[in-house]
């Protein structure tokens, strides 16, 4: 634990560190949930799993403007493909009133989860097994002795109002409960266990899979201003995945197979050489004879 706590700093895991190192994350993180849940409520699912994707192109900007991240030119055409997704997925259901605060509400979810992970870097720099746990720890007493109040403070205040604890659908928030928590733990301890790129394709292949369940639970029209904008933003997103020194080991590669072509070409020439003097030598007894 004291090994862990080094990751918060020299001075370890104090009052002062809570508020300034963690406080902001929980923030963060608690907004990113907050508008994700919101905007499932005016669009649906495979739209939100779609846009959320962009949250990568935000990392990409945040990252190069804050962090100094080398300039990619393929990243900034992902990006540029992530832009022109949600506007033609805004296109798709006719700019209405719904669909549209629906998508801001995305953005702004995947814009607080960007600024999530680029903070997290700026701060804290990178995670390990045990760090990622106790940090999630910190989060988990943040939200519990500051987030929990925010509902009570609402109700006492008469700006919310609950129903009986009867209604509640508690099967289904149970349910829900336990696929989150699964999220979370699969997402912080993935990274650290495995590749990030690993943790990032779950993210593209749930878009099929939230597509499937939306064309039999619901009344999505997949028309081709929609495909074509998931389409667009999941190429974005691949292009994304690409390492910083893609480029150099696409010229390695393509030199490999130039060099392979020119040891080829002088070893077929040198085959066809030598086949000319044995046919000259078997020729020779014959007109001899």
């Amino acid at each position: 634990f004291r090994e862990c706590c080094r990751f918060f700093g020299d001075n370890g895991l104090t009052l002062k560190v809570f508020f300034t190192k963690a406080a902001p994350f929980g923030v963060l993180w608690t907004l990113t949930n907050y508008l994700y849940l919101h905007a499932i409520k005016k669009i649906n699912t495979t739209d939100v799993s779609v846009l959320f994707c962009c949250n990568k192109a935000f990392v990409f900007l945040l990252s190069w403007i804050v962090l100094r991240d080398r300039f990619m030119g393929v990243r900034i055409v992902a990006a540029i493909f992530a832009i022109a997704g949600i506007v033609m997925m805004t296109y798709a259901d006719g700019f209405h009133s719904h669909s549209v605060i629906g998508i801001a509400l995305v953005v702004g979810s995947a814009s607080m989860s960007a600024l999530y992970k680029v903070l997290f870097k700026l701060l804290l720099g990178s995670a390990k097994f045990g760090e990622a746990a106790l940090f999630l720890s910190v989060l988990a007493v943040f939200n519990v002795l500051f987030v929990t109040c925010i509902p009570v403070i609402l109700y006492f205040t008469k700006v919310e109002y609950w129903s009986s604890f009867d209604i509640v659908p508690w099967g289904n928030l149970c349910g829900f409960s336990i696929l989150l928590l699964t999220f979370n733990i699969l997402l912080n301890f993935g990274i650290a266990i495995t590749y990030p790129t690993l943790i990032s394709l779950g993210i593209v292949l749930s878009v099929p899979v939230n597509a499937v369940v939306d064309h039999y639970t619901s009344e999505i029209v997949f028309n081709s201003v929609r495909v074509i904008a998931i389409i667009i933003i999941g190429l974005g997103f691949l292009l994304l995945l690409l390492p910083e020194e893609w480029d150099v080991w696409v010229i390695k590669l393509l030199t490999r197979l130039k060099v392979r072509k020119k040891e080829e070409i002088p070893e077929g020439n040198g085959d066809i050489a030598s086949g000319l003097p044995n046919k000259s030598r078997r020729t020779r007894p014959s007109m001899s004879s």
